[in-house]
């Protein structure tokens, strides 16, 4: 098998404007997009998208909080991660699945990237 080339980015709205979306009082919001479920974080007026469960020990960032710095931290234990670049802040050596968020004048989209496609080598 060949390598994988990545795939498009697939954009989704998730909402008409950032006042639409249901904040809770940390600022983080949830939602789903087919069998992924997503956060939402909205820091200093921009919203960021990530995966909702922590990639140390599965913990939902939704019952978690953005510290002072704009970082989304676990409730378990409280690892922390940057929204602009996924990286963990905390020292643990994790990386948190992070999303492209666009903010258009028809609403807010996260991007989504599909599958990439396996291709075969040539023969002959």
């Amino acid at each position: 098998m060949g390598p994988l080339l990545p795939g498009a980015i697939h954009w989704h709205k998730v909402a008409d404007n950032i006042a639409a979306i249901n904040w809770n009082t940390e600022n983080l919001s949830v939602f789903s997009i087919g069998e992924r479920q997503l956060l939402l974080a909205k820091v200093n007026g921009k919203v960021y998208a990530c995966t909702n469960r922590c990639p140390h020990a599965s913990g939902a960032f939704s019952q978690g909080f953005l510290d002072a710095q704009g970082n989304i931290v676990c409730p378990l234990h409280k690892y922390k991660f940057s929204l602009q670049n996924g990286l963990n802040v905390t020292g643990e050596g994790y990386r948190l699945k992070i999303y492209a968020v666009e903010e258009r004048p028809s609403g807010i989209f996260v991007g989504i990237q599909e599958q990439g496609l396996s291709v075969l080598p040539e023969i002959g």
